[in-house]
């Protein structure tokens, strides 16, 4: 036999050695990922809800709704981060069963600090070639645990409710691990919008400053494109005014939104200290449907016990302030960055009032 036909010869066997790797790799993944290892939610427009829950009572319900998605029944749910766990959910793989010798270690760890997670979607009772699609229905199609991370720092640990293999699984493309997409803590969902007005929507604007009142002022909308002035001290209507201006300002309150959630991380003394002191500004938005919402701010300090200041000592923060939403409950943490062109007094507008 030439050398040309032995170097064939190899190369075929080499071809037909791969191909049966291949064949049989995929028949593995293809038994795990039926079974014991099936994670992926594959068409997560039909997923309706998911429930995450851990062993600190700690639980969160996310649903789908016709104007977005809601948490808890109560609250808005952040889109990105609904987002972020529905293609988490999509593009899940398994990497490796757990080795026999961790097994035990790894399923302990998942029954004391895993998270619960419950996936229910519409399926339909029939479905030919996912043409005909006929008599949906809700059905919780999933339900697994997920744990800490790998030693690697590359994985996570899962396991079906009711499976006795316990998996690695991983995100192609991502380095890292995903327990923390699937947080059970409510606030971490919470959407931090506070307005989200168009133009059009807007009756009325009112800015009150708490220190400096003859600044104060309110914006209103008296007809297509028209606007009053009005300073609130005396209730008198400026005859002339900066259009542009006014209108910047009216549609900054499009996408205005908080840094983090404080109600439940900060003490409530100092919860109760913040909002007893005075506050700073007061901004009122009424729309043309006779919604009305509120924010009230209020100045931060620097943290006095992080640098061994006693707090008359304190330096006010000029990053951040706080603010109180208008359901009387729900402090937050504001950055300046995000507020100053919405904190300028009535002078700002006036025709030919100084720059800010």
């Amino acid at each position: 036999m030439s050398k040309r036909k032995s170097y064939i010869a190899i190369l075929l066997l080499l071809l037909a050695s791969i191909a049966v790797l291949l064949v049989w790799n995929n028949r593995y993944l293809s038994t795990l990922e039926g079974a014991a290892a099936d994670f992926a939610v594959y068409d997560t427009a039909s997923v309706t809800k998911i429930f995450l829950a851990d062993l600190d009572t700690n639980t969160v319900l996310l649903e789908r709704k016709a104007k977005g998605w809601v948490l808890n029944g109560k609250y808005n749910a952040h889109p990105r981060k609904v987002d972020q766990i529905l293609t988490t959910m999509y593009r899940i793989r398994v990497r490796n069963p757990v080795s026999l010798a961790s097994h035990a270690n790894v399923v302990g760890r998942l029954a004391s600090i895993g998270v619960k997670v419950e996936v229910y979607q519409n399926i339909h009772r029939i479905n030919l070639f996912d043409r005909i699609k006929l008599f949906p229905r809700e059905k919780r199609t999933k339900v697994y645990y997920v744990g800490d991370v790998t030693k690697d720092n590359l994985g996570t640990y899962m396991l079906r409710e009711g499976a006795d293999q316990a998996f690695v699984t991983y995100l192609p493309g991502f380095r890292g691990f995903v327990m923390t997409r699937y947080t059970p803590v409510e606030d971490d969902w919470r959407d931090h919008t506070i307005f989200n007005k168009n133009l059009a929507d807007i009756k009325s604007v009112t800015l009150e400053f708490n220190e400096e009142p003859y600044q104060s002022f309110r914006i209103e909308n008296v007809g297509k494109h028209s606007y009053k002035l009005i300073r609130t001290a005396d209730q008198f209507e400026v005859p002339a005014y900066d259009t542009l201006r006014v209108l910047n300002f009216l549609t900054a309150f499009h996408d205005v939104r908080f840094e983090s959630l404080l109600t439940n991380s900060l003490p409530p003394k100092r919860q109760d200290s913040i909002i007893n002191s005075p506050f700073m500004h007061r901004l009122t938005l009424v729309t043309h449907q006779g919604d009305t919402q509120q924010l009230t701010t209020y100045r931060k300090l620097v943290y006095y016990e992080n640098i061994g200041l006693s707090i008359e000592d304190a330096e006010e923060d000029f990053d951040r302030l706080y603010g109180l939403l208008d359901n009387g409950k729900d402090l937050v943490l504001l950055q300046y960055f995000t507020f100053d062109n919405l904190l300028r007094p009535v002078i700002y507008y006036e025709l030919g009032g100084p720059a800010m």
